[in-house]
């Protein structure tokens, strides 16, 4: 029997690839985390409002399975100093209903980007060069949508045009001056942005699949079409 990368493995490699043609360094954070790196840190307090969008599995040590790839922006900041820009692939979690685009484990790409002077417009073209490359179409736009994150100031949804249709692809903003604080950063002096891709939805899109949950079932007659 011959041996194949499983179809999300095949596109996060195609996703890194892409980010280091762009001068981007690889790194990967850890599946189990603490509150401070998964929350605190990023300006998610205990009993703020926003804890609610993270349906969390928690320990009982008092760790947590991460919700997201962000709480490495924490750690690389605390042991680096600008500028830098990295990607951190990886799973998450959330305690969730399952459906066709939702499960309790998904993979997720973090883009992080520290500069002098690093505005929306840097934020856009990055987005735009990775999007054109990962699905080989020039033809690709992006619009932004006001959100909210608490770990960003501007929040925004990312939407991408492929084939005609605007399609949700990435939550993204300009990295919040408290977060930049609480690694001991100067937002005055150092700005930059972040953005988070899910490498699932991704997958879903360019492989024509409408149900998540063929990714992590077994049916061999699925796996074997990649």
């Amino acid at each position: 029997m011959k041996g194949h990368l499983h179809p999300l493995t095949r596109v996060t490699k195609q996703m890194t690839d892409i980010f280091q043609s762009m001068g981007f360094e690889v790194v990967l954070g850890l599946d189990v985390e603490t509150e401070y790196y998964n929350f605190d840190a990023l300006n998610i307090p205990k009993n703020h409002p926003a804890r609610d969008m993270w349906d969390t599995f928690w320990l009982k040590n008092g760790n947590l399975l991460r919700t997201h790839t962000s709480p490495m922006q924490i750690r690389y900041m605390e042991k680096n100093n600008p500028p830098f820009q990295i990607v951190v692939p990886g799973r998450c979690y959330r305690y969730e209903a399952t459906d066709s685009t939702h499960e309790i484990q998904f993979n997720q790409m973090e883009c992080l980007m520290i500069g002098k002077d690093i505005n929306m417009s840097n934020l856009k073209g990055v987005l735009e060069m990775f999007l054109k490359k990962l699905f080989s179409d020039d033809k690709i736009e992006i619009r932004f949508r006001p959100s909210y994150f608490p770990f960003v100031e501007p929040g925004i949804e990312v939407d991408m045009k492929l084939k005609g249709k605007w399609l949700e692809i990435a939550g993204a903003g300009m990295v919040h001056p408290q977060v930049l604080k609480n690694v001991k950063i100067d937002p005055n002096e150092w700005q930059g942005f972040a953005f988070g891709v899910g490498i699932d939805r991704v997958a879903m899109l360019k492989y024509k699949i409408d149900d998540i949950r063929l990714f992590y079932g077994s049916d061999m007659r699925f796996l074997r079409q990649f």
